[in-house]
């Protein structure tokens, strides 16, 4: 339970902007696939398409490779049509980690019981 990080990116989504993320985010979780220690990766949106989470459960040797290389060439273009609300951080992540999380204003949950089958 505790070698997994799990990233929960809650996100508010511009006016009329959300065909262009889902476009968008199609290329992104397309590369995000062929990660090996990428675990899960699952976008969902509300209702009136204005809010979505990012739920993402990485090997935390693999968090790092896709921040830095996987997401890095779609981050421009990405934060041009949401705002990041929140990101909460289930795990143990070393300090490489969240450097990458921090400017996203990362909360860090540390698991204390507990399981995943």
């Amino acid at each position: 339970m505790k070698k997994d990080i799990t990233c929960i990116f809650t996100l508010a989504l511009g006016e009329g902007k959300f065909l262009a993320f889902r476009d968008l985010v199609a290329k992104i979780v397309a590369a995000t696939h062929h990660e090996p220690g990428t675990l899960s990766y699952v976008y969902s949106v509300s209702e009136d398409e204005r809010s979505a989470h990012i739920v993402e459960r990485y090997r935390p040797d693999a968090l790092v490779s896709h921040v830095d290389s996987t997401f890095a060439p779609f981050a421009e273009e990405f934060l041009a049509l949401v705002t990041i609300t929140g990101l909460t951080v289930y795990g143990e992540p070393d300090a490489e980690i969240k450097k990458r999380l921090d400017p996203f204003g990362a909360v860090y949950l540390k698991p204390f019981d507990g399981f995943i089958r």
